[in-house]
């Protein structure tokens, strides 16, 4: 029996390839000589550059950044083998995880960090850019970002606005004649996993600041500056961002990029799964595994589960997925390719405990799931061995 196991990070507590060798662990327990494939995915959040730099033979650099509320972090980004791509995950110089849990504030959180990234690997005379936008601490719409690389967001004193979705009520008039003139010939690519728009009930601060720190008056007011923002942008470029598919990713930062750097979106996992081989993997399996941290209804929009479950339904192998938990609307991922999902936690507990006994729930899930199908081909062929009795 051919095994795939293809499952993106747990948010933090385990990392892609912490949950596909859990789970391997856990099927190894029932199915000792299967044949098991793991490879770690991601949709354009965390896990990113692992996945590709890994595919492509490529190298992890480091540099110290602005970090989400200004202080130093130390970053990382990736090098394809040809040192032509940058790898970048947003989430490593202006994450969330970087951020502790009381001092989360999108009101103050900048991207600035990624901007500084981006000027780096320009430094090495990399020509294209692949940005994964998940796991943002940020609602600032990219204003860090395009401050780091020479923009001017400008108030009414003609001064740089200050940090964070709180500054951008203070923009005025945006200056694009000192951007880092480097940045018109290369070419950017956000993986992207959502197609939230900017702002509104679906938009960047109201679907994604709640777990940001935002309060219900913080996501009125970043909803409302990020749409002070779209119309500084329009008036100022002659675009509107409130119309594009996706601008709401990241905090906003994927507006930014397809305004100010020419960035086209393309699906996260899509784009992973296509560095790391997973159609070519997936040929002859039996089974194939997923999961994430939390199935929801958002898991349908793009996210590694549903990318990793269109490949098997194209060569018609069954998908089980693991969650640390479900979220409203989860059903829907069963009219989308997953056939059976699985939440690995058993019993009332803390978020923090939940955290901390992950992998242990994930290999003792996995041993489970294993275990329900070794009985049910063994009733399968107790089934058979009747009917050809009776026969």
């Amino acid at each position: 029996m051919k095994i795939v196991i293809a499952p993106d990070s747990f948010k933090e507590s385990l990392s892609a390839m912490d949950v596909a060798t859990a789970i391997e662990d856990g099927f190894k327990e029932i199915f000792p000589q299967a044949h098991y494939i793991k490879i770690p995915v991601a949709d354009g959040g965390e896990g990113t550059v692992r996945a590709i730099i890994d595919a492509t033979g490529g190298r992890m650099l480091h540099q110290m950044v602005t970090g989400p509320l200004g202080q130093p972090v130390d970053a990382f980004y990736g090098l394809t083998g040809d040192g032509q791509t940058a790898v970048i995950e947003m989430a490593a110089a202006s994450g969330l995880e970087l951020v502790l849990p009381e001092q989360r504030n999108p009101m103050l959180a900048t991207s600035f960090g990624v901007g500084e990234l981006i000027l780096d690997a320009l430094e090495l005379g990399v020509s294209r850019f692949v940005l994964g936008v998940g796991g943002s601490a940020t609602n600032d719409g990219g204003a860090g970002m395009l401050q780091a690389l020479g923009i001017k967001l400008l108030d009414d004193k003609g001064e740089q606005i200050a940090f964070g979705g709180a500054g951008l009520a203070d923009l005025q008039r945006i200056d694009v004649s000192t951007l880092d003139p480097r940045v018109a010939h290369a070419v950017f690519e956000i993986a992207c996993d959502v197609t939230n728009p900017l702002v509104g009930p679906m938009g960047a601060s109201v679907v994604f600041g709640p777990q940001k720190g935002a309060s219900s008056a913080m996501i009125e007011q970043l909803d409302c500056n990020l749409r002070h923002f779209a119309a500084c942008i329009r008036r100022d470029t002659g675009i509107d961002v409130l119309s594009m598919e996706g601008a709401g990713a990241g905090g906003g930062i994927s507006a930014a990029m397809m305004v100010f750097l020419n960035g086209h979106l393309r699906p996260g996992s899509e784009m992973v799964m296509d560095a790391v081989g997973l159609t070519e993997a997936m040929g002859g399996a039996d089974l194939v595994i997923t999961g994430e941290g939390r199935l929801d209804g958002q898991t349908i929009h793009g996210k590694t589960p549903i990318g990793v479950a269109r490949v098997a339904q194209r060569l018609g192998v069954p998908v089980v997925a693991m969650a640390g938990c479900f979220g409203e609307g989860a059903r829907a991922i069963h009219e989308h390719g997953i056939d059976a999902a699985f939440s690995i936690v058993s019993r009332p507990c803390t978020v923090p405990e939940a955290l901390s006994e992950a992998q242990m729930n994930v290999r003792t899930t996995a041993r489970n799931v294993a275990a329900a199908l070794a009985m049910g081909m063994r009733l399968t062929d107790h089934c058979n061995q009747k009917t050809e009795t009776q026969k």
